[in-house]
Formats: structure tokens, C-alpha cells, sequence
């Protein structure tokens, strides 16, 4: 995945109102339930920090010219290369400076114990299906707070802080409590329902607006073969990148904040037994891809590009994930996902769109100046150019498309966004709760009820037992919105 992370109204109407304008990428991944404790200890003998450099109009954040540093990039939708080519920059800038680079998929088993040792790297992408807990991460005071970067000169203009040069909602995604920054996302993903628009015209088809329309298209595609949907059957949490914004449509963006408030009864909400009802028709009526419940992430969208699946929720990062497979007349493109009827409380587009692919400093990294610094780099118009031209997909950056041919996910996406307007909801739960919104709402509830396991009913109530659990659980720290 391209972050199987994927997700900041908390700091008031103002950060709010922002957010509803922004849009984002990325995609956030499940961490085991070990790590809320395992991660938390990590108080033992941390390295001394290096020393500060000369503050300078070149190198305002005072990085010490010669001192290592070191990064550890998630390797997942959007692969290196990008992170690789902005370290080379930074190599140029501090000739002196030993960096080491290296990457995983497992983020979580490979740095977990160094976060125990007191010895983490200076720079992570924390993302992935081992995604470590960032609500853990910031609870344990285990991050640095990223505002002197964010009030640092830019790269391109150094009239213009970094922070003023990111697109909104960046900065508030970052914050849990209070305004210091945690978190730099760094891609900036639409989440929705994406397709092949060749596969859809092939069936004399348009993009279904209503779930009736929804219906008939996925008994159109049966007929000639084809699956309505298919979906990351071994990871579930791939669900609510349609579903989420269909419950906000429905019933109103204030139920998502509700569910993301662990408030009781949240998911009793007649839109999310609606929504959930929708959802389960397209296996009671057998429109998903037989076999879809064991598939993987990479599985189930090599399925789809093969054109044997209609639709699948996703996030912006599958144009290049699924690049190998997907044919060059496929038309990639996205949609928000379908209501129910005109009687939906939002209009037909409201759509996810939030940071992704987050970036951590840690708190006890021996060389925390070097880490932003890499991170300023990254955020300049050269460096956000580079990941757009060569993963598809935009960056926190506020611009670098000036000159690039957009692919036609990415053109779709950016279409998207726009009929959305002020309709962008960006549910925080995946990343205020990974643990719950991956193994408890994902895997435990929505996996099973569309594996056919659990009915609407039966999920609602498993899963609204898991958020009264960490409702009530005082060992995870718990966010609300403002």
C-alpha cells in the first residue's frame, strides 16, 4: 500500500472549517496490539544528542554540518526513490554528513525495540500495515514537536515559513493536543471508489450516483462476468475509504466526528445502519469478487486491473502500486462514493481526502535538526515535483504540478477534489485509534459482516463494543474533536 496509513478538526471552528476545504493522501496500517505497551517503555538509555551547528540564512534550522544521520523510509505504493533522491540533496548540502538510508515494510517490527532502547532513527515514514501507533507515540511523549520546521524559511522562497507553503489541513493533521506539530504527512491522498472508466463505458455504464444506480451497474457487470467490487479481503480497513464518507453523505459529517469521539452509540446511527445495510447487499446479492475475503491488498487490486472487479476502495497511491498490472488503456479514474438517495444530508461528491505517508521525528533521536532539515528539503517545489512526476500522487507541498503531465488517476483525483469543494470529510480514527480502526473496526467487524459472517446488525453492535472498550480503556490516550 502506499501507506497503509490512507488520515484534524480538534483545534477549533477555524482548523476545522480549513480541513473541510483540504484534501489529502496516503493510507495508514494495522499495528499489533503488542505495541500499545511494548512501545511505551521506551525510557532506557538514550545516545546524547549531537551538538547544534551555526544558524545561517542556508541553514536556518542549525544542523551540525558533519553529524550523522539517519533514515528509515516504509516501502510500500510509493517505493524509495523519492526519499532517496531527496537525501541525495541533503548529502550535497552537508558534504560531511554520513547518512544512512534504508527501508522496510515492517516498521513497527524492525524500530519498536530501538524506540524501547532509547536509540530510534532520526527520520521515519511511519507507515504501512505495521504502522506504529501515533496516538501511542504522542501520549508517550516520544515524538518531537515539528514547529521549528514549520517555522522555518522555505526551500524556495525563505520570505515564506515552511508552514505557509503546505496545503490546508497539513499542519492541524499533525497536532493532538494543543498546537505543537508531531506528524508531518507528507503525501496528500483521495480516498474513494476507484475504476477502470474503459470497463465502465464497456457496459454502456456511468458512474452510479444513488445506491440503486449502484445496484444496477453491479447486475450489469454480472451479467458479462465481472464482479461489482473487490477489496483488500486480508486487510478490511480498505473498506471504509468509501464507506466512511457514504455514512458522512448519509447522515452528515457530525457522525463521523461522533464515531471519532468514541461517544456511546456513536455507530448506532441510523445512517451507519443504513450505509453498513448498503454495503452488505453487495454480497447478499453476490456482486463481490468470490474469493475477495482472502485476498491481500496487492491481490485483490491485481484482480481488479485484470478486470475481473468493477470497483474497489482505495487511496490514491494504487495508480502506482498497481502499475505492473494495470493496462495502459485501463483509464484509471475515482469517485466519491454513491448515497443512498436525495434524502442524504450532504451532496453527491462529499469525498476523504487527508494527509498522508507520515513523518515522525523522534524524541530521542540523536540528531533531530538533521531530520527536519531532510523533511524541509522534501517539502521544497523540486522534491514535491519529483515524488508527483514519478509516484502519482500530490505531496503536503502547495503546488509542484506546474509542468507535469497528470496521469489519469491523479487527473481524476484532482477533478475529484474539486466537484467536492467544501465537502471533504477526513475521519480521524484511523490515526487517533489505529489498533481499533484496523484489527477491531476493520478486521473484526467490516471483514467479517462482508465475508457474510455477521449481518448489519450483528457488526454494528461487535463494533460498537470495541469503541465503548477503548472509550473506557485508560492506558490509550484518547483525542476529541474541538
Amino acid at each position: 500500500m502506499g501507506s497503509t496509513s490512507a488520515h484534524n478538526d480538534r483545534e477549533g471552528v477555524g482548523r476545522r472549517d480549513l480541513i473541510k476545504r483540504s484534501a489529502a493522501l496516503g493510507l495508514i496500517t494495522v499495528p499489533t496490539m503488542g505495541f500499545l505497551s511494548a512501545c511505551a517503555s521506551g525510557d532506557s538509555g538514550s545516545e546524547e544528542k549531537v551538538d547544534k551547528g551555526k544558524k545561517t540564512k542556508e541553514n536556518p534550522l542549525a544542523v551540525n554540518e558533519s553529524a550523522p544521520l539517519e533514515i528509515v523510509i516504509f516501502d510500500g505504493g510509493f517505493g524509495t526513490q523519492y526519499a532517496e533522491d531527496a537525501k541525495a540533496v541533503y548529502e550535497k548540502n552537508f558534504p560531511k554528513a554520513k547518512v544512512k538510508f534504508s527501508s522496510t515494510q515492517k516498521i513497527q517490527s524492525v524500530l519498536q525495540p530501538r524506540f524501547n532502547q532509547g536509540t530510534p532513527p532520526d527520520l521515519i515514514d511511519n507507515s504501512g500495515a505495521e504502522q506504529m501507533d501515533m496516538g501511542v507515540l504522542v501520549g508517550k511523549k516520544q515524538l518531537s514537536d515539528l514547529t521549528p520546521l514549520l517555522d522555518a524559511p522555505s526551500i524556495d522562497d525563505p520570505a515564506k515559513k515552511v508552514r505557509d507553503t503546505l496545503r490546508p489541513g497539513i499542519v492541524e493533521m499533525g497536532q493532538f493536543d494543543g498546537d505543537p506539530v508531531w506528524i508531518m504527512y507528507y503525501a496528500y491522498t483521495v480516498y474513494g471508489v476507484w475504476y477502470s472508466q474503459k470497463a465502465l463505458e464497456s457496459l454502456d455504464a456511468t458512474y452510479p450516483e444513488t445506491w440503486d444506480d449502484m445496484l444496477a451497474v453491479c447486475a450489469k457487470a454480472k451479467k458479462k462476468g465481472i464482479a461489482g467490487w473487490t477489496y483488500a479481503g486480508k486487510h478490511p480497513y480498505y473498506i471504509p475509504f468509501s464507506l466512511y464518507p457514504m455514512i458522512a453523505k448519509v447522515g452528515g459529517r457530525e457522525v463521523l466526528d461522533a464515531i471519532d469521539n468514541l461517544e456511546p452509540n456513536a455507530w448506532k446511527h441510523p445512517a451507519v445502519k443504513t450505509c453498513f445495510e448498503a454495503y452488505y447487499e453487495l454480497y447478499k446479492k453476490g456482486y463481490i469478487l468470490k474469493g475477495t475475503p482472502g485476498l491481500d491488498h496487492i491481490q485483490s487490486q491485481t484482480a481488479w486491473t485484470e478486470g475481473k472487479a468493477l470497483f474497489i476502495p482505495n487511496g490514491s497511491w494504487v495508480e502506482n502500486e498497481a502499475a505492473k498490472t494495470m493496462p495502459k488503456d485501463f483509464n484509471l479514474a475515482v469517485n466519491a462514493p454513491s448515497g443512498i438517495d436525495s434524502s442524504d444530508k450532504m451532496p453527491f461528491g462529499t469525498i476523504w481526502a487527508s494527509g498522508g505517508e507520515p513523518f515522525i521525528v523522534p524524541a530521542k533521536a540523536k540528531n533531530t535538526d538533521g531530520g527536519m532539515e531532510q523533511l524541509r528539503i522534501m517539502l521544497s517545489e523540486a522534491s514535491s515535483k519529483n515524488f508527483t512526476s514519478s509516484v502519482k500522487s500530490l505531496t503536503a507541498f502547495n503546488g509542484g504540478t506546474d509542468g507535469i503531465e497528470l496521469t489519469p488517476g491523479l487527473k481524476s483525483g484532482v477533478a475529484a477534489l474539486e466537484k467536492a469543494g467544501d465537502n471533504v470529510v477526513n475521519p480521524r480514527i484511523q490515526d487517533w485509534y489505529v489498533a481499533l480502526q484496523k484489527e477491531k473496526i476493520g478486521v473484526g467487524g467490516l471483514g467479517e459482516m462482508m465475508a457474510g459472517r455477521l449481518t448489519p446488525v450483528e457488526a454494528i453492535k461487535k463494533i460498537q463494543g470495541y469503541a465503548d472498550e477503548a472509550a473506557k480503556d485508560d492506558n490509550i490516550q484518547h483525542y476529541k474533536h474541538q
